[in-house]
């Protein structure tokens, strides 16, 4: 599931929807009293499990601590699943489809704070 070929038997890429919470380190340029954030990603890989590794590589080159990865699934699965998927995310997936990378749409810090 998740996969695709390209005809010749090689596994194709497609873009998984990944949610990362991270803690803090020092320089990662999150907001002075936060606990961490939450990330939005979209990562192209083969699999959701290499969208996972390059998703984590990624943010630890940018001095993040990455605590924890749900996966969401790819595009056509989350469409199999009834999901409604807007333009603008369409937009970044296939960005991150056409760049082989990692989007982060969506930084949300958290703080202890109610």
């Amino acid at each position: 599931m998740g996969r695709k070929s390209d005809g010749a038997g090689r596994m194709t890429h497609q873009v998984y929807t990944l949610l990362v919470q991270v803690g803090r380190s020092q320089g990662d340029g999150l907001p002075e009293g936060s606990t961490g954030a939450a990330l939005v990603c979209y990562a192209s890989g083969k699999d959701q499990d290499e969208a996972v590794r390059e998703t984590v590589a990624l943010l630890k080159q940018a001095d993040l601590s990455p605590l924890e990865v749900q996966g969401y699934g790819s595009l056509d699965e989350r469409l199999a699943e009834g999901q409604t998927i807007e333009d603008e995310e369409r937009a970044l997936m296939q960005r991150a489809l056409d760049e082989n990378s990692v989007v982060v749409a969506q930084i949300e810090p958290l703080s202890d704070e109610g």
